[in-house]
């Protein structure tokens, strides 16, 4: 089963793009290794067009299931952060713009606006580089709709999307003087580091507990990451933070006794977060 190893981290970066979840991710490219490792292949042209077929189908069907399941979620639904910083994930991220870029927390919360077909389409064509012959026959549509749901999808995409990339050095230096400004009260520092409609979108997983709709402002924000390093300053839970990768990007962890409270990515336009 060497050319399905060989395919792993392809077929994991298409799942966890379409889904949104690195678990259940792991379990649809188990399932797409259950399903070629009993199939006859001798009519198979392409491993990877097959693989990938398999993978965006499993996706697609996940995602209808989860419909419900969505539409009932306890305050806002975001991605699950996925630590790339180690060895086996750093593949995930990918060398071009489009890799990069398709894997932040931001943008796989922004392909939410798409339909499964158009996210399946639009991560197919603009992520990973295939035509629209392969996409049709992955599909099973006919190459003129898979052109027309990119386009649609690449659209709603585009409305919204950060139209500037910034260095990794300025994501890292804005998230170390937002850590230090928070940690030493300074608003003065903080006014100058957060855009005045600055928004944050929290993400409870059912269990935790964050804000249940965005908080909108710069002043609101300030207020409430004041108010979480206060309360960690003055509580006996021995709260700490490291800075890790996550989703490819630079990102502050929130610690309690070695378990993990929470993460904080961050978005960057015009040198402000």
């Amino acid at each position: 089963m060497e050319d399905f190893q060989s395919y792993r981290p392809l077929l994991f970066s298409i799942a966890y793009r379409m889904l949104g979840r690195a678990s259940e991710a792991e379990d649809i490219v188990q399932d797409a290794y259950l399903r070629y490792s009993s199939a006859s292949l001798e009519e198979v042209r392409s491993v990877k067009s097959y693989l990938s077929t398999i993978v965006t189908h499993l996706c697609l069907d996940h995602l209808k299931s989860a419909q419900v399941e969505r539409e009932n979620y306890v305050g806002l639904w975001l991605p699950e952060p996925l630590l790339t910083s180690t060895n086996n994930l750093s593949s995930i991220v990918g060398n071009s713009l489009e890799e990069r870029e398709s894997l932040s927390v931001a943008f796989l919360a922004l392909l939410e606006r798409l339909t499964p077909q158009e996210r399946a389409v639009f991560l197919l064509h603009e992520v990973f580089d295939y035509d629209y012959k392969e996409i049709s026959e992955i599909l099973d549509k006919n190459e003129a709709s898979c052109r027309q749901l990119f386009h649609r999808a690449k659209a709603r995409i585009d409305e919204h999307r950060p139209r500037f990339e910034p260095s990794r050095e300025t994501q890292e230096r804005l998230m170390v003087g937002f850590l230090a400004a928070c940690q030493e009260g300074d608003l003065e520092m903080l006014t100058s580091l957060l855009k005045e409609d600055v928004v944050i979108w929290a993400d409870s997983g059912g269990k935790a507990t964050a804000a249940r709709r965005p908080i909108l402002g710069r002043d609101f924000v300030m207020r409430f990451y004041l108010g979480l390093v206060k309360k960690a300053i003055f509580s006996k839970e021995n709260f700490y933070v490291t800075c890790e990768e996550i989703n490819g990007l630079p990102a502050i962890l929130t610690w309690s006794r070695e378990k993990l409270l929470t993460i904080t990515s961050f978005e960057i336009s015009d040198e402000q977060i």
